[in-house]
């Protein structure tokens, strides 16, 4: 039987182990063999720990929304939206040690000071840091009212291969045959708010194509609603025998 995982823990500040950051946060830990642990920031931002390396994935909100989560070694930008490319968070974080992959439209938005750190991926490209081999997978939209919103080629969603584990954020997109066609994902990050991204219905479909074995709604605060994550769940639950939902808490300062 699968097991339905729900997370949503509150944020402490006190020193505490890692198994009891696992406890009291809103953190991913899905088994003690599983050694990727998953810091929900807020909508699109996530902190990735990894064998002692610290990913950033799309930081916003500025040094106030990291001030519990160790420096960055590795920062990946998905697009040039405000949910998602902040170059005020960049300058305010401490990024001195930090490798910065980006798409070229993010890279051209980025000051020279940043030069050296810059990896610049575009869709099909790929790069290695730290032990981690990044792929820079497409992502836009299908719709014709949302073409505008993420044209073919700008911006990249990510697989991050952590040793033996393939983890995969979408960023914003539509059910786009890069999507469909993925392979031996293990944890899947997958956006659903319209009028920007893609439905519910829309974005099971999708992840029941590749069939991850777990899969993280995030991204779901959409304009003017919320999407319906139950629905999500239900139609995985019914349809994906292997697939397992983890609902973590991308919104923690509001009441949804």
């Amino acid at each position: 039987m699968k097991k339905k995982i729900h997370l949503v823990y509150l944020f402490l500040l006190l020193p505490i182990t890692v198994s009891q950051v696992c406890a009291q946060k809103n953190i991913s830990k899905t088994s003690e063999h599983d050694d990727i642990q998953i810091i929900p920031i807020e909508h699109a931002t996530a902190v990735l720990e990894w064998k002692g390396i610290t990913i950033y994935i799309d930081p916003v909100g500025g040094r106030e929304a990291f001030k519990d989560v160790a420096i960055p070694d590795l920062i990946l930008i998905t697009d040039i939206h405000g949910d998602h490319f902040s170059l005020k968070t960049l300058q305010e974080l401490d990024t001195h040690n930090a490798k910065i992959m980006v798409p070229q439209a993010v890279a051209d938005m980025i000051p020279d000071e940043f030069t050296p750190q810059i990896d610049v991926l575009n869709n099909g490209d790929n790069k290695e840091r730290y032990g981690i081999h990044v792929e820079a997978i497409p992502m836009y939209n299908l719709r014709e009212e949302a073409l505008k919103f993420h044209p073919k080629g700008r911006g990249n969603g990510y697989i991050l291969n952590l040793g033996s584990k393939r983890v995969y954020f979408s960023g914003d997109t539509e059910d786009i045959p890069e999507m469909r066609n993925l392979k031996n994902i293990d944890k899947a990050f997958v956006c659903m708010n319209l009028p920007y991204t893609m439905t519910v219905e829309s974005a099971a479909d999708a992840v029941l194509a590749f069939s991850p074995k777990e899969v993280y709604p995030y991204h779901y605060r959409g304009k003017p609603n919320v999407s319906d994550v139950d629905k999500f769940e239900s139609i995985i639950d019914a349809k994906g025998e292997n697939i397992t939902v983890v609902r973590l808490d991308w919104y923690p300062n509001d009441d949804f």
